[in-house]
Parts: structure tokens; sequence; C-alpha cells
């Protein structure tokens, strides 16, 4: 099996995809008492009689509690982002893609270059939202024991089917070779090697025989949500955002730059959450937060800076849009140093600085943890997207 916790190599990779070749089954358990199970799932007995949840009862993991009660409300940033995203409600079609269309058709409109990053962009994020949907419904949401954090879950979920109907929409539109672009994690290494890397957090915690309530369960978890939350949405999407949104700054393929605007809009929101999480996890049980866990997951964010990395040089062999590989070298490390900063862990790359000053204005990173709040002016279904 790949070890996360030492340098990911492309013969470690081949050799970690091929064990992966064979899928597992995902098998739920029955249904067991609250009494049997060491937190609750919330398909338990019902009880008759049995007393009203309090909110000192309430545990982000390994809470025994009646998880089918949402009230009290202990974790109240969670429910607030709920409410937070429900109001931020789009939907693809809404966006006009018929610039992008004249655009792409037009064989002088777009340099090969240009291309192959709508591609390769397209292809990698088809993938990864398909990846982070399978997580939080297949992994995650069992084994978060919080009614409320759970509620955000199933708005997450729904917007990352909403992310993987977006590229859709923008390759029919476009009139691109769906099998090609739905298929390129299978077919081009860049693309391949990072979901490789993100899938065996999943299939850890689809394993049937797998509980929380043990410390070393209980960091499996909380490493799962590291490598969805901080490395997949935290560092991975982020060369693709930088691409798609430098075209829209260049007034090319405005329609998908649009939905890359909103696509980013959902993703800040869920990585604030997931790090919140985090957080609380951290809070509610400190001794998972080890010295010799600090590292693990210190390599696994500069594994991921090196991936990522990997994935630049490919989508930009040369310099375009007004951007190259070379430039990405220092964004991802200052990048991973501020998701570092966000879960308690030093700086990995000291000195880091970032080349992409458009990108503080868009993404605002000093304000990362109220990007949702003090970015976008306005909230509603359908209509432009507006910034400050």
């Amino acid at each position: 099996m790949l070890r996360w916790d030492e340098p990911v190599s492309g013969a470690d990779l081949a050799a970690h995809n091929g064990a992966m070749a064979v899928a597992r089954p995902v098998v739920l358990e029955d249904a067991p008492t609250v009494a049997a199970s060491t937190g609750a799932i919330g398909v338990e007995n019902l009880e008759m009689g049995a007393s009203r949840i309090r909110v000192d009862d309430k545990k982000i993991i390994n809470c025994r509690a009646d998880l089918n009660q949402l009230v009290p409300f202990k974790y109240t940033w969670a429910w607030d982002k709920y409410l937070a995203a429900c109001t931020n409600h789009w939907m693809p079609q809404e966006i006009n893609m018929s610039a992008d269309i004249a655009l792409w058709k037009d064989p002088h409109g777009l340099t090969p270059d240009e291309r192959t990053i709508i591609k390769r962009s397209l292809g990698y994020f088809s993938t990864a939202d398909s990846l982070v949907a399978n997580n939080l419904v297949l992994a995650v949401y069992r084994h978060i024991t919080n009614p409320e954090c759970r509620q955000y879950l199933l708005r997450q979920a729904f917007e990352e089917a909403l992310h993987t109907h977006a590229y859709q929409y923008v390759i029919q539109s476009l009139g691109m070779d769906e099998a090609e672009i739905f298929n390129m994690y299978r077919e081009v290494p860049s693309v391949h090697d990072k979901a490789a890397f993100s899938l065996p957090f999943t299939q850890e915690l689809c394993d049937q025989n797998f509980k929380t309530g043990t410390p070393e369960a209980d960091q499996r978890l909380l490493r799962n949500l590291i490598g969805f939350y901080v490395i997949v949405e935290g560092i991975f999407f982020y060369v693709g955002f930088v691409q798609m949104l430098s075209f829209g700054r260049r007034n090319k393929m405005i329609g998908a730059s649009e939905q890359f605007q909103y696509i980013l809009r959902d993703e800040s929101m869920h990585m604030n959450f997931g790090i919140d999480v985090i957080n609380q996890i951290k809070f509610e049980n400190p001794h998972l937060w080890t010295t010799e866990f600090c590292d693990e997951i210190a390599a696994l964010i500069r594994a991921a800076v090196e991936l990522e990395y990997r994935y630049a040089v490919d989508t930009m062999p040369c310099g375009v849009l007004g951007l190259n590989a070379a430039m990405f070298n220092d964004y991802l490390k200052f990048i991973a140093n501020r998701r570092c900063a966000q879960i308690g862990l030093p700086e990995q790359y000291l000195g880091a600085s970032n080349p992409f000053p458009w990108m503080s204005e868009v993404l605002d990173l000093n304000k990362e943890k109220n990007f949702f709040e003090t970015r976008v002016i306005e909230y509603q279904t359908g209509g432009a997207l507006s910034w400050d």
C-alpha cells in the first residue's frame, strides 16, 4: 500500500494504483443499537421514553446521542454555514455559454496551449468533485456524529453534484469529446496521480470493519478530513482555479470562467467548514494531535504540493495567459503555508510568497476564514456573480 508519510514517486503511485485496480465492495453494517455502537449513526433502535437531548450530549465524533434530533444546536457555526450555502444557490444552465461556444469553435480563437488547459481543468475537476462527493456520502457522513454538521454535509454533497453538472454542461456546450474528458484520470498521468492520491482516504473509511472510538481510528478519520478539505479542496484545486479565472480576466471563455467563480465560492465554504470541523475535533480530542501525527500530516501536504506542481508543469509546458509553471512553485507553497496555519501546523516553506497578487483580490487568502461573508456582495438564485 502507498505510504502517505513518505515522498510520492511515480513508481510508488503505479504500484499503488495497480493494487487498487480491484474495487472493494462497500458493505454497510446492520443498524446497531446505541448500546452496541461506539458512536451513534442515526439508525439506532428508537427507545420509547428516552430522555431529551441536551447540548452537552453533542460531539463532532463518537457521540452516543440520537442524531435524528437537530436541535438544540451546539455548533451554531455549522448551521450558519448551511444557511449561507442555501442562500448561495445557483444552477449551471443559468450561465450564458454562447460566447464560449463561438470562441471554442473558431479555429483561431484559442491557442493549442489554452485548449489544453481548459480540457485538463474539466478532466481533473469532474473527477475530483465525484471523489469528494463519494467521500462525503460513503465515508465522512457516517462518522460525523453531529446533526447540524451533517446538515451542512448534505448541502455540500448536493453542491459537489452541482459542480459535476457544471463541468458536464460546459463540456456539452463546447461539443467536446465527453469520453476523453471524463476518462482523463485514467489516461493523463498528472490528473491520475492526484486522483490516486485522494482515493485511499475514502477507501480506508469505507472498510466495513472501520469504527471510530480509538485514538488510531479517530486519527484515521481526522487524516481523511484533512486529506479532502485541506489538500483536495485547499491545494489540488488551486492551479485550475488560477488558470480558469485567468481566462475570464482576459475576456476569454467568460461563461466557463463564471462557472468556476461560482464553484470557487462553494469550495471556499466547503474548505472553511472542514477546517472548522478539524479544529473542533482537535479541541475536543487533544490527544489525537500528537507530534508524530503532525509530522505525518505535514508530509502529506508536502507530497500534495509536489503533485500539484507536476500538474501545473503538465498543463502549462509553455507560458500562457500571463502564467507559467514556475510561478506555481511559489504559489503552491504559499497556499500550503496558509493551510498549515489554519489547522495549527508550522509553515513548511519559509519565505514563500504569492506571485499572483490579483488572486488575493479574488480569493482574499488573508481573510479566507470569512471569505464567504466578506467577498461576495449579493446572494440570490441565478444572476451574475458580483465581487467587490
